[in-house]
């Protein structure tokens, strides 16, 4: 067969493809494992610890892919996720998330469970948690590094410290570190955009770090995103990266250049209602409730995924330009359409979508088939 592809992964996939009636998110199980074993070495080398984030697949089983590779301390963004994974046996986690104080109870069954750790960015939050829990709880105190969504500005020394002398003053709670992510990368095109956000992020937190040095010596610093973590080979001055959307990837990595398309390791399967070929559009059972409203911007206009190829394996990018999602409702997609696509192509078929988003994409979606056509649930709320 064309590419070495067995006879047994044609009829797998053709099998796969045959069942599916409604859009699917499809799961390339070998790809995710590349990804997360490639993260681990590259933590490995740089001499950092790796906790990765959780958000984006939201599964016991993909996160025993991680704990087989080594990984033993995660990231989560949400109390309700860390509950959901300490349930599945991990013990080392950090909610990156600004600790929401009404969910108390919550916070006060995790710390007698796990090693628990939490991001404040005020002081009464601190203070709330001082008087209020009955067991131990880490804090990071969220750095704003140059996203500029949220955290303590790291020019507001004084703020900083008073927040630290407050944890040093508890008998629950102890200081870890300073925190930052550098969601500014995702606006980079190239990896040379990619290394500069990279350096001002560890120039941000190095230069904090050091005047915090001489009264808290032990304060750690934590990054993470997928551009840089995925780009960049040393972290100096950093203990522990916090990546997510590496296990995946997508169409948005794939255009900021943290990636190449054979990483890609999802793909949604939308099942075709109707060719339109005086509009050169295909639409798509497939819409803001299965990939989200997020948007790609392309010189052509917004783009909401990509059509891949099928293989006899899998899902694979296309030798020439891909077609684009161009607009999203609730359950339709509009695919624009190439006169051989529209040519090729018939209601019923069901066609392979690169999402913008695989976080949003999973979330929404709460399950996964892999190419072997084994069922992967996401977390239930617990």
């Amino acid at each position: 067969m064309p590419g070495g592809e067995s006879p047994a992964s044609t009829i797998i996939m053709e099998h796969i493809r045959a069942g599916l009636t409604v859009p699917t998110l499809l799961l390339d199980e070998e790809k995710c494992r590349a990804n997360i074993h490639r993260m681990v070495r590259k933590a490995r080398q740089a001499g950092v610890r790796l906790r990765p984030h959780f958000k984006t697949h939201q599964s016991w089983e993909v996160g025993r892919w991680f704990r087989e590779a080594g990984v033993t301390a995660i990231t989560v963004s949400s109390l309700r996720m860390a509950s959901y994974f300490a349930a599945d046996g991990w013990s080392d986690i950090t909610v990156a998330f600004p600790v929401n104080i009404r969910e108390m109870a919550r916070i006060r069954d995790l710390v007698q469970q796990v090693e628990l750790n939490v991001l404040v960015e005020d002081l009464e939050t601190v203070h709330q948690l001082d008087t209020q829990l009955n067991g131990p709880l880490g804090i990071w105190l969220k750095i704003d590094a140059g996203y500029h969504r949220t955290g303590l500005q790291p020019d507001n020394l004084s703020l900083i410290q008073e927040i630290l002398s407050a944890i040093r003053s508890s008998w629950h709670l102890k200081a870890k570190g300073i925190l930052a992510h550098a969601g500014n990368s995702y606006g980079a095109r190239g990896q040379a955009e990619i290394a500069q956000v990279h350096q001002e992020t560890l120039a941000v937190m190095q230069r904090l770090r050091s005047d915090l040095q001489p009264s808290w010596p032990d304060l750690e610093v934590s990054v993470g995103d997928t551009p840089t973590c995925s780009v960049m080979e040393q972290f100096p001055g950093v203990d522990e990266i916090r990546p997510g959307n590496f296990v995946f990837y997508d169409a948005t990595q794939l255009a900021i250049g943290s990636c190449v398309p054979d990483w890609v390791a999802v793909a949604l399967a939308c099942p075709v209602v109707a060719v339109h070929p005086w509009k050169q559009e295909i639409l798509l059972y497939g819409g803001g409730v299965h990939f989200s409203k997020d948007r790609l911007p392309t010189p052509a206009g917004d783009c909401y995924g990509y059509l891949l190829d099928w293989t006899a394996e899998g899902w694979a990018w296309p030798a020439g330009t891909p077609s684009p999602v161009v607009s999203l409702s609730q359950e339709h997609g509009r695919l624009a359409a190439t006169p051989e696509l529209l040519a090729r192509v018939r209601p019923g078929d069901i066609l392979p979508i690169m999402p913008v988003h695989s976080c949003m994409t999973a979330d929404l979606l709460k399950q996964y088939v892999t190419l072997e056509g084994k069922v992967i649930d996401m977390m239930h709320y617990v």
